[in-house]
């Protein structure tokens, strides 16, 4: 089978530069620890206190940053590029509970990367799109609250000092 989906992509420039801008979002959102997530099938609500413990105002948390930036290094092409795994394991689980399909886009992915004229961008695909694809009221609203966070994400972290 094959569906063919729009997806709003967005690319906004920031006023931060790159370094401080990475630095604010990094100290803005919690990490999660994978061995967090191993312990689920021991002991399921131990998981969702910890989760919700380090959710934060927005609700999200970073699962892993990927240095791409760096990776050009191999190829002499340095740049300053960070991919960033953001979501919420609790989130996720409110969306796949009504369709396990909506797990390929949770969490989401969010790219910080510098132009060549030195200005920091933000990148990602909106999730309500992304998400709408299942026709789903209930996996659409979480993925529309998901929109206003991500655009919350950026521009606390645009603005922090």
């Amino acid at each position: 089978m094959e569906t063919i989906i729009a997806v709003k992509h967005f690319d906004f420039r920031v006023n931060n530069s790159f370094e401080s801008f990475t630095k604010n979002l990094e100290q803005s959102m919690h990490r999660l620890d994978p061995a967090v997530l191993s312990e689920v099938l021991v002991d399921p609500k131990l998981v969702s206190k910890k989760i919700t413990a380090i959710e934060g105002d927005l609700g999200l948390i970073i699962f892993d940053i990927r240095n791409h930036g760096a990776m050009l290094n191999m190829i002499d092409v340095p740049h300053k590029a960070k991919q960033y795994v953001i979501g919420n394991p609790l989130i996720a689980i409110s969306m796949t509970t009504h369709d396990i399909r909506s797990a390929q886009y949770a969490p989401l992915v969010v790219l910080v990367y510098e132009d060549g004229a030195g200005a920091t961008h933000i990148a990602y695909d909106q999730p309500s799109g992304l998400f709408g694809q299942f026709k789903n009221n209930e996996i659409d609203i979480v993925a529309r609250s998901l929109d206003e966070k991500l655009i919350k994400m950026i521009q606390e972290a645009d603005k922090a000092v």
